[in-house]
């Protein structure tokens, strides 16, 4: 894997956009800790040190080792990079009068600094800090101003070190991916070689000198993820990578058999496992959100390791882990403290004895859409909305009966076509449709109803993370509602959910 540009987090929030910007130019990076520096740093043609919510000046702030970094690489620091090297070096960082966050413009700026080239004056910038350098260390200069901000930016003179009081990695910075491209391309000289084309062939590669003749078993979800790594595998190693399908009688109206469907038209070795009958009747009685998932997850267990246990000789699993969740495993604050019991495949035993095979390990979502249409794989297939692992249970709220699967999958089949024929669907990023545990009085011709409410539920995100609702158009939720109420028997109210990520989850469970 080429090993371009170096990100050392200190635990901010931005540090996967940054990330993710660097990969938008088509140059390879990786995050590490700062605390778990690679060995290696020759590998490396650069190296970015993130934010981070600790002020340089608190004890308990990091305090890494820079020796071999600090005019060895060219080195960007962007807000706490930027305060710790100048703390370290000689400089002074104080507490700032009025806490800096927000939008700011740059009053000044060094016509002769690489680092800006192309970018003016008025350049808007993103601040967000309470402290701030007062004094820079005595072998820097300054090279960018705002008018709050006497040292927005800064260069250690003889070396290709760097340091930011803002953000370029956000949209609100308007030239943060000019002056990325300038450090890295310009100033360092990465190559801009990380496309989807080459990380198909590269990977392609590898995937065969790894599995070479073995075989490799993967749990099929549907999903963009394992759709992208199932057609990786196939591409590398055809009639050796066996895909199982379980239906666990929660997925939407009709999908088992049009996945299904879609995956023969690939190509693929797939095996589909009707278990619904199964998941539901351990699921009986069961309304606890957390006992849900865990049953889900231990059943589809018990499916999984039976189907693989009937094909002889496998010696890979193959999973759909993408770059967000390594990263959140080694992250500065460790393993994330909750591990997510509905994530199926990822939560195979040890006892099932197969060694792993991650092919989309180091890609981020948006990467994994981009490597899949390099690959051909439909448009459609590529845009699907994310879908819970435990599937409708959590969007049936309190028991599960099949009755309430039927009637939830008939109201989301309704949202969700109604989404595509209005051309909002591409608009989303995920949407569903809520059973509540709740009856309401209604009227319906001349008689007096009390049956289910349920709520319509739209985000817009990029990963999920956080996510803000869509203001859909009240023409569309009108016409989603009738035809809901008139359509679905048992259904007299449509609700639409306006809560945003945080406070609010996506899902209700």
């Amino acid at each position: 894997m080429q090993k371009n540009v170096l990100i050392l987090d200190f635990g901010s929030q931005y540090t996967q956009l940054i990330a993710r910007r660097v990969r938008e130019l088509n140059i390879y990076c990786e995050i590490f800790p700062y605390n778990k520096v690679p060995d290696n740093l020759n590998e490396f043609r650069a190296v970015i040190l993130s934010g981070s919510p600790f002020s340089v000046r608190n004890p308990d702030a990091p305090k890494p080792d820079l020796t071999k970094i600090k005019s060895k690489l060219p080195v960007l620091g962007v807000c706490f990079g930027a305060q710790f090297m100048a703390h370290n070096y000689g400089g002074l960082v104080a507490s700032s009068n009025t806490r800096e966050f927000g939008r700011a413009n740059l009053s000044y700026v060094d016509a002769t600094s690489d680092l800006f080239e192309g970018v003016t004056e008025q350049s808007q910038v993103w601040m967000s800090h309470s402290d701030s350098i007062k004094k820079l260390p005595e072998d820097a200069k300054c090279i960018a101003s705002t008018p709050d901000v006497k040292f927005a930016a800064y260069k250690f003179q003889d070396e290709l070190t760097y340091g930011i009081q803002f953000h370029p990695e956000v949209y609100h910075s308007t030239d943060g991916k000019k002056l990325l491209e300038n450090f890295l391309v310009n100033i360092a000289g990465v190559p801009q070689t990380w496309t989807p084309s080459a990380f198909v062939d590269m990977t392609v590669s590898e995937l065969r000198d790894k599995i070479g003749s073995d075989k490799v078993v993967l749990g099929l979800s549907g999903g963009v993820d394992s759709t992208v790594a199932a057609t990786l595998l196939h591409k590398a190693i055809g009639k050796q990578l066996y895909c199982i399908f379980v239906n666990n009688g929660l997925l939407r109206k009709d999908e088992f058999n049009s996945v299904l469907d879609q995956y023969k038209h690939m190509g693929l070795n797939v095996k589909g496992v009707d278990a619904s009958t199964y998941f539901l009747d351990k699921l009986e009685g069961v309304s606890d959100p957390e006992q849900k998932r865990k049953i889900i997850g231990n059943a589809f267990i018990d499916i999984f390791d039976d189907e693989a246990g009937q094909i002889k000789d496998v010696v890979y699993l193959a999973q759909g882990t993408i770059y967000p969740d390594v990263i959140e495993s080694i992250s500065v604050n460790g393993p994330s403290a909750t591990i997510k019991s509905h994530h199926n495949v990822g939560g195979l035993p040890d006892f099932m004895q197969l060694k792993v095979v991650e092919p989309l390990r180091m890609l981020f979502k948006d990467e994994v859409r981009r490597v899949g249409a390099e690959m051909n794989i439909d448009a459609k297939l590529l845009g699907r909305h994310p879908f819970p692992g435990p599937g409708l249970a959590i969007r049936i709220l309190g028991d599960i009966t099949s009755e309430k699967v039927k009637l939830i999958q008939e109201v989301d089949h309704i949202f969700i076509q109604s989404l595509r024929e209005w051309k909002l669907y591409d608009k989303v990023w995920q949407a569903g449709a809520i059973l509540l545990p709740v009856e309401s009085v209604g009227v319906m011709g001349d008689e007096r109803t009390y049956e289910k409410v349920v709520a319509l539920r739209a985000v817009e995100s990029t990963d999920g993370m956080t996510a803000d609702w869509v203001d859909l158009p009240y023409k569309f939720l009108q016409y989603v509602s009738n035809t809901i109420i008139n359509k679905v028997k048992g259904v007299n109210r449509v609700v639409y959910d306006i809560s945003s990520k945080p406070p609010a989850t996506i899902e209700w469970e």
